[in-house]
């Protein structure tokens, strides 16, 4: 009998046994803690966070260099204006002479200093003188006297530090008259000196 014990026992507890380890436990797989995916998270936005802020200083950036270039571009333009309107000023303003005189008055020399300023401000400027007369005297005569206006006025320049050999004379007499009437009007406006770039 003890050994029909045995094997019943045997039957009976070998399989339980082996069925008690063939079920243990399994390892659950846990969820990460909420303080770990919080960390993760906050990691996530703080890296979104400073990619947003470098996407900015970019664009920021960005907007400055072409804000400066702009300026730049219109600094420019406003000195292309400027020389222009200086060119332009030089070459219309006109000296003007009393009747049968090559003599600078007080105007005339203002506006010779000014045109010295501007042949500093541009040395590689050479510069015709023409010298004008009105429509009355000879030809001759007002050759003469158109010559000696214009060398009047490069004499002047000259004593202003201005190289005479950027300054050329010529007298056209009444050859070319701004105005062509007949009175005293017209003829104070052709009895001149002007400037013309070579």
């Amino acid at each position: 009998m003890k050994r029909k014990w045995i094997i019943l026992a045997m039957l009976f507890v070998i399989p339980a046994m082996l069925f008690s380890v063939s079920c243990a436990k399994k390892a659950v797989m846990t969820e990460p803690s909420t303080t770990d995916t919080s960390a993760a998270d906050e990691a996530a936005r703080k890296a979104e966070l400073e990619k947003k802020q470098a996407m900015e200083r970019q664009k920021q950036l960005e907007e400055e260099r072409l804000a400066a270039e702009r300026a730049e571009k219109l600094k420019a333009e406003a000195m292309q204006r400027d020389m222009m309107m200086s060119k332009n000023r030089f070459l219309n303003e006109n000296i003007h002479f009393a009747f049968d005189s090559a003599t600078l008055d007080n105007q005339a020399q203002e506006l010779l200093k000014q045109k010295a300023m501007w042949l500093r401000d541009f040395p590689d400027a050479k510069v015709v003188i023409e010298g004008h007369c009105d429509e009355r005297g000879t030809n001759a005569y007002n050759l003469a006297l158109g010559e000696r206006r214009a060398e009047s006025a490069k004499a002047f320049l000259v004593n202003l530090g201005i190289s005479g050999a950027r300054l050329t004379t010529i007298s056209y007499g009444e050859e070319k008259p701004l105005d062509l009437g007949h009175n005293e009007e017209a003829w104070a406006k052709n009895r001149r000196d002007a400037f013309v770039l070579e």
